[in-house]
């Protein structure tokens, strides 16, 4: 049954889950974490950190990683938890495959159209919220802590934040290089 679940719930997310893996994010969160309950919001973080320094777009990254561990949770074993990562990977990207073999042709044919340049532009907005919100989601006390619990480690949190905010918008530091910063500084400070 959890397979199913997985099937129709990542696809659904590849149909509806536009402006790439960033925008799906909010969506997956959603499914998995309060939806479904096949995870914590701690375990939905961890996957998000190691989609992102893996190799690979995140959407379909998080979408393995998050079937994985749905069906590991469930008890099921390790075999059968490669074959949710199988599912849920294959569910997020059937929705793209199919549309863009179906609408290739005219999507070439009709892309210079008033129409078509309408429904851009209403998706660009939305694509920003969607970013928006996968990026707040994950702004909690199991991320950042609280002042109250440890505010050591909360305050450190907020720096970090801030400093890879600034660093990748106005220094233009490679966010690769500000994931390793982060990760050594989180390393020194928090252990």
């Amino acid at each position: 049954m959890i397979f199913l679940q997985l099937f129709i719930t990542f696809f659904l997310i590849g149909l509806f889950g536009f402006g790439g893996g960033y925008g799906m994010l909010s969506l997956i969160q959603g499914e998995v974490v309060h939806h479904w309950n096949w995870m914590t919001t701690s375990e939905f973080t961890d996957i998000v950190a190691i989609s992102q320094m893996t190799p690979g777009p995140i959407g379909i990254n998080s979408a393995t990683y998050c079937g994985y561990t749905a069906v590991h949770n469930a008890g099921m074993g390790n075999l059968l938890a490669i074959a949710g990562s199988l599912t849920a990977t294959f569910a997020l990207v059937l929705p793209s495959l199919i549309l863009m073999i179906l609408i290739s042709k005219m999507f070439l044919k009709y892309m210079k159209t008033q129409t078509v340049q309408s429904v851009f532009a209403g998706l660009r907005p939305a694509v920003v919220g969607l970013l928006g919100a996968a990026t707040l989601l994950l702004v909690t006390p199991e991320n950042f802590s609280t002042p109250e619990t440890n505010p050591w480690q909360f305050w450190i949190s907020v720096a970090l934040f801030m400093a890879t905010f600034v660093g990748t918008m106005f220094l233009k530091i490679n966010p690769i290089r500000m994931i390793l910063y982060s990760a050594f500084a989180g390393l020194v400070l928090l252990y």
